[in-house]
């Protein structure tokens, strides 16, 4: 699907990760000229609503944090439902088949399904103050849309089992046999980041990949929750190719975890904040919206271990800046097409 706003596709405003790199290594990003003007928002009247619910994948304590700065600058309430990305989906797109409208403000980190959801019309257009700062190339210019973190795709590992020298440095070393037994990886089913992964790998190196990986003894878990938690105890004291932030914010609580960005490259995944079309409360979803890309609540993320969007906040501490990464690109439209049988290809290499 064509969009001929500044002549570029949909798919490649957000899908191109390697464009979203090129934009966010531009000293000062200046799209401001052609941003569309931001939007006002009648915040007596998001008040008067009182109450907003929000649909997220992020990572609940990261998330409570920007509920909670929301929720004592304006004394509006927020319902918060947070599972997996997967399952957030599954949930928002049932209610609206069955033509009911549950959230005001949906956050995914699976573009291509927020592609498909804004083609369909389930969701408003707004531009949010403060959209300048997001690289272009990350902007949807029908305001279906905006990035509100970013996922990097990192291996990681206890670094008083795995001497950083000695981590995975590329997605070829975890197929060494000095690994087998000591990794962990998440599910496609349960997480749209992996499925995202799973496919763009799968497409470029093939599924006796994974084959491979498979006979290295690699433990499958649900969710990047579920793999830090085995890295934490010891158990599998290599997380691989799962989503740095929560490395990070381990790290952070004195873990000792270390993330490694694979040399050959990795993949940078957006988490989008959108507007419901329809929604009870539409005015306090604007609102919600718009405080999600101001500095105060983008500077909560790199707290917590995740890269914010906005290209004028700092990584996480003590991880490098995204230009400085090296990021593979990712054809969404491919993801989407073959997303079950990626899914299925996966359960039956390692039986899950």
């Amino acid at each position: 699907m064509h969009d001929s706003t500044n002549g570029l596709t949909r798919r490649a405003i957000l899908g191109s990760t390697a464009l979203a790199a090129a934009a966010l290594a531009l000293p000062g990003v200046n799209g401001a000229a052609r941003a569309a003007v931001a939007e006002t928002v009648d915040i007596a009247a998001a008040k008067k609503e009182g109450k907003v619910v929000l649909y997220t994948s992020a990572p609940l304590a990261a998330a409570q944090q920007v509920v909670n700065a929301f929720q004592q600058k304006y004394g509006i309430e927020v319902e918060l439902f947070r599972t997996g990305g997967v399952n957030v989906l599954r949930r928002f797109m049932m209610e609206q088949q069955s033509g009911h409208v549950g959230a005001d403000v949906l956050v995914s980190s699976d573009p291509s399904a927020v592609q498909d959801l804004a083609a369909k019309g389930s969701f408003a257009s707004f531009h949010p103050v403060g959209i300048e700062h997001i690289p272009e190339a990350l902007r949807d210019p029908e305001g279906f849309f905006v990035p509100q973190r970013m996922s990097v795709i990192a291996t990681y590992g206890r670094t008083d089992l795995v001497a950083p020298a000695d981590m995975p440095k590329t997605w070829d070393d975890l197929l060494k046999p000095e690994f087998k037994g000591k990794m962990v990886m998440t599910n496609p089913s349960f997480t749209s980041l992996q499925l995202v992964i799973m496919a763009m790998i799968s497409k470029t190196r093939g599924w006796e990949y994974f084959e491979r990986l498979n006979k290295n003894d690699i433990t499958v878990v649900q969710g990047n929750e579920q793999a830090l938690n085995m890295v934490k105890t010891g158990e599998r004291p290599i997380a691989a190719g799962c989503d740095s932030q929560y490395a990070s914010k381990a790290r952070f609580e004195g873990h000792k975890i270390a993330n490694v960005f694979p040399a050959d490259g990795t993949f940078m995944i957006p988490a989008t904040t959108s507007v419901v079309k329809g929604s009870a409360h539409p005015n306090a979803a604007k609102l919600l919206a718009e405080f999600s890309l101001s500095p105060q609540a983008q500077a909560l993320w790199p707290k917590s271990g995740i890269y914010a969007a906005r290209a004028d906040v700092d990584p996480p501490s003590g991880n490098p800046r995204l230009n400085e990464i090296k990021v593979l690109p990712i054809d969404y439209g491919y993801v989407k097409k073959n997303a079950t049988a990626v899914k299925k290809k996966f359960s039956e290499i390692f039986s899950v």
